[in-house]
């Protein structure tokens, strides 16, 4: 056939029939792909049911690992919970104890001071005393 010219009928034909063959190529090549798919799926099933106790095995192991994690995270935390009130009751020990020793100073320290003012006292009384007896004595031989 040249260009610009119809085709003539054995080729129309000829071209129907490839068209057709390709049709069928394709109609056949879809229908082995499905088929395959198909197989594919069944195969999947199959080993899904087979392998099925197996992977519950597994997954119950997983789940046992899983909580004897979770256990032992908690113990950890038990501890770690136990030892920080430990350490806070052993502060707050020494900061009782520490506000009883600063208590008993500043009580030390106040028994100080009024033993000395009641010394300053007593001692302004006795000399207070003394001198009256000596203006006694005075105004005695005076008078």
């Amino acid at each position: 056939m040249q260009q610009g010219q119809r085709p003539v009928a054995a080729e129309r034909l000829q071209w129907n029939l490839d068209l057709k063959k390709s049709e069928n190529e394709l109609h056949d090549r879809r229908k082995v792909a499905a088929d395959a798919k198909k197989a594919l799926l069944e195969n999947f099933r199959k080993a899904q049911s087979a392998c099925a106790p197996e992977r519950e095995a597994k997954q119950a192991e997983r789940l046992a690992i899983a909580t004897a994690r979770e256990e032992r995270r908690a113990e950890r935390e038990r501890v770690k919970a136990e030892e920080q009130a430990e350490l806070l009751r052993i502060e707050a020990e020494r900061v009782a104890q520490l506000e009883a020793e600063a208590r008993a100073e500043a009580e030390q320290r106040e028994a100080a001071d009024k033993q000395r003012i009641s010394r300053v006292i007593e001692d302004e009384a006795a000399r207070k005393a003394e001198r009256d007896r000596r203006y006694a004595a005075r105004k005695a031989r005076q008078g």
